[in-house]
């Protein structure tokens, strides 16, 4: 059933490259914790105890503002299609935004995005993997395309005046540091 390692497996790794959704929670130790799904072509394995995401521009910026106070990060993917399985990463997590350089030196690991607003990047200390014999068969159909298309519209510029209006602080008033 559940088995623990220090890396990420090679096959786990495969596993990863090939699921369409994720899953990212965070929290600092007085706030909402949050869990929130990540789909696309978002996330790259750069080693077995690092894992990077870009995360596009949505209505909160929870993840941003609970890294500020507490680096713990947890990412599960499900296989929702062939053999069973849950796995989790667990580890440690800093956010770059397009003005730092550790973002320049990653944003080109990803389809360009106008939507794009941070890269997350992950140091992973426990893998874990569990059965999931409960979760359910689901049939990819496709990505949905309303964000990116929202995106596009707006621009990069129209975006960042998003950031302004709704992506400064969290839920729970913590800043995000989305603008200096």
């Amino acid at each position: 059933m559940g088995k623990q390692y220090k890396s990420i497996p090679k096959r786990s790794q495969e596993f990863i490259k090939a699921q369409k959704l994720f899953f990212v929670a965070t929290g600092t130790n007085d706030s909402r914790i949050n869990l929130s799904p990540k789909g696309g072509d978002s996330l790259r394995v750069l080693s077995e105890n690092r894992v990077v995401w870009l995360n596009l521009t949505g209505s909160g910026n929870e993840t941003a503002a609970h890294l500020l106070e507490n680096n713990r990060m947890t990412i599960m993917f499900c296989a929702f299609e062939g053999n069973p399985m849950i796995l989790r990463l667990y580890g440690t997590a800093k956010t770059y935004h397009p003005r730092d350089t550790e973002y320049d030196a990653l944003v080109d690991l990803f389809p360009d995005e106008a939507g794009a607003r941070q890269i997350l990047d992950m140091t992973v200390d426990m893998v874990q993997t569990s059965c999931g014999m409960s979760i359910p068969f689901y049939d990819f159909k496709e990505e949905r395309t309303q964000l990116k298309d929202w995106a596009d519209t707006k621009g990069k510029e129209g975006v960042k005046e998003y950031w302004k209006d709704r992506n400064t602080l969290s839920i729970d008033g913590k800043p995000t540091g989305i603008l200096k």
